[in-house]
């Protein structure tokens, strides 16, 4: 997954330099750690052992910090990617510092989805029913100060700001729930300030994978996908796009939002993707790959691209407004789909006019031209490299 600083600069003077970095984060699929790269010069920046083994890792808007969620060990870990943007409106400036572990644990009873919402981070413990808001500013002075919204019940859930509400995950707490499980999501409701619910929650089965594009933000269901749209004045319209009967079996529980180009990918199935368009009479274009997905990610610079890696090893360029594979490119061992979910798999992260793959067979980080899907250097990183999370951007260095 990549959160770029998205950086414009104007010719510099004599005494200003233009300049691009990037960071690049990586987990480690059995070691407790992340490892923080500059993948330019392809040089290991730090190491930082975390409590536990890091299952889900997300960059803030600004890039400046990163949750190390540790699910099973319920904590959460915050990281200083040591980049800093600030905006003069016609040009950015870009300063760079080491990369640290922040002096801060968010305890929880088993933290999962994490949402970045301007400065805040929206962090979910689903054992707990409640999502935690802290403020990005504050965790970098070290205060770990948050607000606190609650679900019904604990659940496999998540919440997402938007304006003056908040979209929860609803449990169903009629269906019969083994002990120490937590019950199914039947849907979404809309809280206010104060938390209570506005009007009755939306149904969205399975509730599963969020992302914001354009201001709308998307919800994965075995119904469709559900929109939720804010509205000048009062609380978000909630709306579902239903799969259709013409569309193969399958729907989609994981998703990504285009950034300047209002659209949503997901998966559908093991061996397709689906590309949204949420405007469309037929909003949901389903794409056959050659072999089972691993991976697919967006590329934030090129608006109607996107990569997919393929369990043989190959990453595709997928046109969304076409829905063509453009080009391919082997570039790793095949890695199956079969075996446990946790299995070490590469993953994806784009920068700029490159792309970071993790894999994890080799020990590497393979950073590939985006433009060719040429090789430009490898990375060894100790272990079992994983989860790749790049910031960075250009700006003038004043």
């Amino acid at each position: 997954m990549s959160a770029a600083l998205a950086l414009l600069a104007l010719p510099a003077q004599a005494a200003d330099e233009t300049r691009e970095a990037w960071r690049l984060f990586v987990t480690d699929q059995a070691a407790g750690r992340v490892t923080a790269l500059d993948p330019i010069a392809g040089e290991v920046l730090g190491v930082f052992p975390t409590a536990g083994y890091v299952t889900h890792l997300t960059a803030s808007d600004s890039g400046a910090t990163l949750f190390a969620v540790q699910m099973d060990h319920d904590m959460v870990q915050v990281l200083d990617s040591g980049l800093r943007r600030s905006d003069h409106g016609d040009h950015a400036d870009l300063k760079l510092g080491a990369p640290r572990l922040l002096p801060v644990e968010l305890a929880g009873g088993r933290p999962v989805h994490t949402v970045p919402h301007g400065d805040e981070m929206v962090q979910f413990f689903d054992r707990d029913g409640a999502a935690q808001i802290y403020h990005e500013t504050a965790l970098l002075a070290g205060d770990t100060g948050h607000e606190t919204v609650r679900a019904s019940a604990p659940v496999h859930g998540v919440a997402v700001p938007m304006g003056d509400y908040m979209l929860m995950a609803e449990p169903d707490l009629a269906a019969a729930t083994p002990a120490g499980e937590l019950p199914p999501r039947f849907g979404l409701s809309v809280l206010d300030r104060a938390g209570a619910r506005v009007g009755v929650p939306a149904v969205c089965t399975g509730l599963h994978g969020e992302a914001a594009s354009a201001g709308v933000v998307a919800f994965g269901c075995a119904e469709g996908v559900l929109l939720a749209t804010p509205q000048p004045g009062g609380a978000p319209k909630l709306t579902l796009l239903p799969y259709g009967t013409d569309l193969p079996a399958g729907q989609v529980s994981t998703l990504l939002g285009g950034k300047a180009l209002q659209v949503f990918l997901g998966n559908y199935g093991d061996s397709r993707v689906a590309i949204i368009d949420i405007g469309a009479e037929t909003p949901f274009h389903i794409v056959d790959l050659p072999v089972r997905r691993v991976d697919f990610a967006l590329d934030p610079a090129r608006a109607t691209t996107a990569y997919v890696f393929t369990e043989d090893g190959r990453i595709h360029a997928l046109d969304l407004l076409s829905g063509a594979l453009t080009r391919s490119a082997r570039i790793t061992g095949p890695y199956s789909k079969d075996g446990h979910w946790r299995a070490p798999r590469p993953r994806l992260a784009v920068m700029g006019d490159a792309i970071a793959v993790s894999d994890p067979q080799a020990g590497l980080v393979r950073v590939l031209d985006a433009a060719t899907f040429a090789e430009r250097r490898t990375i060894p990183v100790e272990g079992l490299p994983f989860t790749l999370v790049a910031v960075g951007g250009s700006g003038l260095d004043h």
